[in-house]
């Protein structure tokens, strides 16, 4: 995928969450039952990097179920959904929290190495976001900057969409312009949102031989690999990678 693509596609999934800010934390405050799995593979005193956090749901949970200090950075490109990060965490105890305003894919376009983090981290996770990085080599290079945030013996946890696979969600797709018809990928949709606000998402769905080739490319060992969440319990599959 060419870089104009990529960043046509980036700049709808901005307008989105700046048009759904309010309605998107609305739907999304409680936790995705797939993290209670996460529990097991990691230890104490966490150093916890969230790329793409959102409204913070996902340190809420670690604060509230890893029992152990934690000290999290969260990183996304939404300033309203960080805002609601900062304050569902603030005032946590054993909780040092760290957010920082951060376009991913705007800085992998840019940038011929993709560097996220200046320190390793125990726990890395990417949980609603491999859907919206536009073009299969960017997610490949995406995987091999997070796996280079990981700490030896640390953990990658993350989950791939797999929308395409339920009728009820293959039913707001939209048919692409014209001008972006020809340009995007396989597996690449937009799809219509339905809560509140009406606006449109750009997502790609993650099969399994790609997913196959997202862990190949991280360069880390998979431990886990499971499906969790939604209404079926198998919304999202995850990959639970060790370093």
């Amino acid at each position: 995928m060419d870089k104009p693509t990529a960043r046509h596609l980036n700049a709808i999934n901005r307008a989105f969450y700046e048009a759904t800010a309010s309605d998107f934390h609305a739907t999304r405050g409680s936790a995705w039952q797939g993290w209670l799995r996460l529990l097991p593979h990691v230890g104490g005193g966490l150093r916890v990097l969230d790329v793409g956090c959102g409204n913070g749901r996902f340190g809420v949970f670690l604060a509230d179920n890893a029992r152990t200090p934690l000290v999290y950075h969260g990183l996304d490109n939404n300033a309203p959904l960080l805002n609601l990060a900062r304050a569902a965490l603030a005032g946590r105890a054993d909780v040092e929290a760290v957010f920082r305003e951060y376009d991913l894919i705007e800085h992998m376009l840019s940038s011929p190495r993709v560097a996220i983090a200046d320190e390793p981290f125990d726990l890395v996770v990417l949980f609603g976001v491999m859907h919206h990085v536009p073009g299969h080599e960017n997610r490949l290079r995406l995987m091999r900057a997070l796996a280079d945030c990981v700490k030896p013996g640390g953990l990658l946890a993350f989950a791939c969409w797999r929308f395409y696979e339920q009728v009820r969600l293959r039913d707001r797709i939209v048919p692409w312009d014209s001008d972006l018809a020809s340009q995007v990928e396989p597996g690449d949709y937009l799809l219509d949102w339905r809560r509140g606000t009406h606006a449109l998402r750009y997502c790609h769905h993650v099969d399994d031989a790609e997913h196959a080739a997202l862990i190949a490319a991280s360069g880390l060992r998979e431990i886990e690999r499971y499906r969790a969440d939604g209404e079926t319990a198998d919304a999202n599959l995850y990959s639970l990678l060790r370093a």
